[in-house]
């Protein structure tokens, strides 16, 4: 069933065309990646999709009633409201019922003698019962609880921006709607919830289209891929690795029509060069052939952003880290931490969102100091540093004049000096956007430039404080590939989980309490030895508890009558702790399935429900060994 269609959309804003007779069906329970390089109209389609902005020509139909909830990337706050009155925020009538409910609770807690208010939440009582709203505001709690969020009275004005952003996804992913549209729902969000949102939105129904950098995201949750790329939009059936071998065979089969269209131009350029004229029928059409080969217009194989400048001499000494220790109020985020980082290292640093990933960044490049402990910069360390905030960018100022101020030219591995003109092309910033003013830039483009301008003063040493929010996934491609050649080192913080498995050779991960563990390999490594590390943990508290009851039957029994285990009892007494582990084993078997079942949904579908039966017969075993062992350490203490 389409749940909306769009006709020959276009959009322009000035000279640039964003959107270039867009024709589009969104089917129900499709779940579509929208990707593009920075500044092509990503944005801009979701909102004319959203109703949000207007379009100059074509047409939109909608289903009847068709609900629509949109995240934006830039979100309007009331910093006054409470953090369960911002979630109920939409202008549905069960959002309009849940806000005046909510509002009604707060103003008896105030005045709880007052006739009239207790008549009015008796009334709405009711009509919550009828719209069925307690189902969507015990949703909307248990959503905030897993994004992190547990305080619904404090103030969104208290709250940090990657709090915020938690806040309005949650309430727009509890609202009620047939489609739902997300502008990079992931930035900002830590592995764990991002983990938990790729559940969420793959047992979800209904309609989704969304914006995400985040490659594992994109190939866990959609079943269709939408490439925007110079105002035209290419359609691929699957999720993002489908689109990537379905993409390199469209780009090879374009290569060769225009190598066959060249060929055919210029036997038809020396047809006419010969000095054949229109005089007859024959000759004109000809003529006319030639013109209207010339004129077709091929789609061109996406340009590669280069980044491969060079980068300043680095000695033995990079920068050594001494018993560090940093608190924040009361919160330990460092507690009494050591490292040396080496020339040409790669280390990925994870951990929750606010629990010192960036204070560790900041002290490197001596913005914070520690409280204790010391930090040693080589003599030949030159830092490029790559922060998540880049307001130090005069917006007043040309993209071109901002590059400039970094550095006029740049020597690449080769030895040859390219201009800074040369190198925002380099960039994908055309020679008009380069004379743009930064203001006019999109948020994409401009993080790109901030890049550009860090790369352009050629550091040694690589920081980057979650360098993948906001930039596409082309010139993410790009940048690990510059970080692969890079002959300093790298320290990225990121979420990112298939940028960190990319780039990173070494794991940092902060785990709470000042406490950062040390782990040699990339993100998925570590986490796989994590899972294993858990499973051994259970285990060694089974032999303990094995031990125990060992040594219990080493006391005397009693002469009393005893009792005793039953055959069968017996028999899965001495059983159950291989079942046990078997059954551990399938789940983790069928987890990994689900990860790699892509956009199959009815293999994922078939899964999940194998899944839950797992769970549910491990939970079933673990009951009946505690049974088991606990009527053992009776017999045996008998």
């Amino acid at each position: 069933m389409n749940v909306i269609s769009l006709d020959n959309i276009s959009k322009s804003y000035g000279e640039k065309v964003l959107l270039k007779d867009i024709s589009l069906i969104i089917n129900e329970g499709e779940k579509i990646g929208l990707i593009g390089i920075n500044g092509t109209g990503k944005s801009t389609l979701l909102k004319v999709i959203a109703s949000v902005e207007d379009y100059d020509a074509g047409k939109i139909t909608k289903m009847s009633n068709l609900r629509i909830e949109y995240l934006p990337q830039k979100i309007e706050f009331d910093d006054d409201a409470k953090v369960i009155e911002q979630i109920f925020k939409g202008n549905s009538p069960i959002m309009k019922l849940l806000r005046e409910y909510e509002n009604t609770i707060d103003k008896l807690q105030n005045d709880s003698e007052n006739i009239e208010l207790q008549k009015k939440l008796l009334k709405l009582n009711e009509e919550m019962d009828v719209a069925n709203a307690w189902e969507i505001e015990s949703q909307a709690k248990t959503v905030l609880m897993q994004l992190g969020i547990s305080n619904f009275d404090d103030k969104v004005g208290t709250l940090s921006g990657g709090q915020r952003k938690r806040i309005a996804l949650a309430g727009t992913l509890i609202s009620p709607c047939d489609l739902l549209i997300l502008d990079e729902p992931t930035n900002h969000m830590d592995n764990e919830t991002v983990k938990w949102m790729e559940e969420y939105l793959n047992n979800r129904k209904g309609a989704l289209i969304m914006i995400t950098h985040d490659r594992y995201f994109l190939d866990r949750v959609t079943n269709r891929i939408l490439e925007l790329h110079n105002g035209n939009i290419y359609k691929y059936i699957g999720n993002y690795t489908t689109f990537l071998e379905a993409k390199a065979e469209r780009e090879v089969l374009n290569e060769v029509l225009e190598d066959k269209r060249q060929n055919l131009l210029k036997r038809e350029l020396a047809w006419i060069r010969r000095g054949a004229k229109a005089r007859s029928t024959k000759q004109k059409a000809r003529i006319d052939r030639f013109n209207e080969i010339k004129s077709q217009e091929f789609e061109k194989k996406n340009e590669q952003v280069d980044i491969s400048v060079g980068s300043s001499r680095l000695g033995k000494k990079v920068i050594n880290l001494n018993s560090i220790s940093k608190n924040f109020e009361e919160k330990k985020l460092i507690d009494d931490f050591s490292y040396i980082f080496k020339k040409e290292d790669r280390i990925g640093i994870i951990g929750s969102n606010g629990i010192g990933k960036s204070t560790l960044l900041n002290m490197i490049v001596d913005k914070i100091k520690p409280e204790s402990g010391s930090i040693e910069i080589g003599e030949t360390v030159k830092i490029g540093y790559f922060s998540q905030e880049y307001k130090d960018i005069d917006e007043s100022m040309r993209a071109i004049e901002y590059i400039k101020e970094g550095a006029e030219f740049i020597r690449t591995e080769d030895g040859t000096l390219i201009s800074a003109s040369k190198m925002m092309e380099k960039f994908l910033f055309t020679s008009e956007i380069q004379w743009m003013y930064i203001s006019r830039l999109s948020g994409g483009e401009r993080r790109r430039l901030y890049l550009l301008r860090v790369l352009m003063e050629a550091p040694n040493v690589l920081i980057l404080d979650e360098p993948t929010n906001d930039l596409d996934i082309e010139t993410l491609n790009v940048l690990e590939e510059y970080i692969d050649n890079f002959s300093g080192t790298v320290i990225a913080v990121s979420h990112d989980r298939y940028f960190l498995d990319k780039i990173a050779d070494e794991i940092l991960a902060f785990k709470g309490s000042g406490i950062i563990e040390k782990f040699t390999g990339n993100y998925s490594e570590y986490m796989e030895f994590q899972q294993k590390q858990s499973i051994n943990d259970i285990r060694e508290q089974k032999n303990n508890n094995d031990k125990s009851i060992k040594k219990s039957k080493e006391k005397p029994k009693s002469n009393n009558k005893s009792l005793k285990f039953s055959y069968k009892e017996k028999l899965e007494y001495e059983q159950i702790d291989t079942l046990i582990e078997k059954t551990e084993n399938e789940l983790e078997e069928i987890k990994e399935k689900i990860n790699f079942a892509g956009s199959d949904y009815t293999v994922l579908e078939e899964l999940l429900v194998k899944q839950k039966e797992i769970e549910d017969k491990s939970e079933q075993l673990m009951e009946r060994w505690t049974y088991l062992n606990e009527l053992a350490e009776k017999i045996n203490n008998q």
